[in-house]
């Protein structure tokens, strides 16, 4: 199988289950595949998840990259892999009316729903596309932030990925990007399960080569603000101890 059918594969894969998950027919990813209180242990707080629509809350992140983001008012932020809105609507109470947050979501159905939930929320700073990561339908040197949270590592072209993050940042724009990484080397059968790249596990990087592909997009001052071992009930022997959730920032150069 070529690598061009295999990432459309996966791709396809993510898409159904994610869809799935916007109809609220199966749980999220691997990572945190139930609503709060998964959402309070990796970061975010009861006013936070009260302050939004409770259908932004789907249980789909492994940390909260907008309380890491020192989000400015009037900033124009993109979020990588919306999927319900949770984020962008925190990051709009930030932004104030004079900012902008867009949501980038490559499963139609998640932003159907994110749609629906900003309506309900009354958010009319927030927009939301389809599109993929490695392909976003966002003007070059036109966003302050961008954040995203446990979504990079479903991309099969993750230097793509940053690639496109880094052009449609300004000059001096930022990243702060919370995701799945690996201590060491997980099993090559966990590398080709599909299942597993939906659980946000079989595509994760060696942490090392994580941060270098951010570096080699062209990204400076790259940091890892925060960072734990990622344990999940009944995770198999030959996982234990091997995966990091990350949060990393990166700036684009002036």
């Amino acid at each position: 199988m070529s690598d061009t059918k295999y990432s459309d594969d996966v791709k396809k894969y993510v898409k159904d289950r994610y869809g799935k998950v916007a109809e609220g027919k199966r749980d999220g990813c691997g990572c945190c595949s139930s609503p709060s209180p998964i959402e309070i242990e990796v970061g975010y707080s009861k006013t936070d998840l009260e302050s939004i629509p409770g259908g932004a809350v789907l249980g789909l992140g492994c940390g909260n990259p907008t309380a890491l983001a020192d989000i400015k008012e009037g900033e124009t932020v993109v979020d990588l892999g919306s999927g319900g809105g949770i984020d962008c609507f925190l990051a709009a109470r930030l932004t104030g009316k004079s900012g902008r947050v867009i949501g980038i979501d490559m499963t139609e159905k998640m932003i159907n729903l994110a749609k629906k939930n900003a309506l309900e929320g009354g958010y009319d700073n927030v927009e939301f596309s389809l599109g993929e990561l490695e392909n976003l339908p966002i003007e070059d040197n036109s966003v302050d932030l961008i954040i995203s949270n446990c979504v990079i590592n479903l991309a099969p072209d993750k230097s793509k990925a940053f690639a496109e993050a880094f052009r449609v940042l300004k000059p001096g724009g930022r990243i702060m990007v919370s995701d799945l990484t690996l201590k060491e080397e997980i099993p090559e059968h966990v590398r080709k399960d599909f299942e597993a790249w939906a659980a946000c596990i079989a595509g994760a990087m060696l942490k090392d080569d994580y941060i270098e592909v951010i570096k080699s997009a062209g990204f400076e001052n790259v940091s890892i603000d925060k960072e734990h071992l990622y344990v999940e009930t009944n995770m198999s022997d030959d996982l234990k101890d091997k995966i990091l959730s990350v949060s990393v920032k990166a700036f684009k150069p002036v």
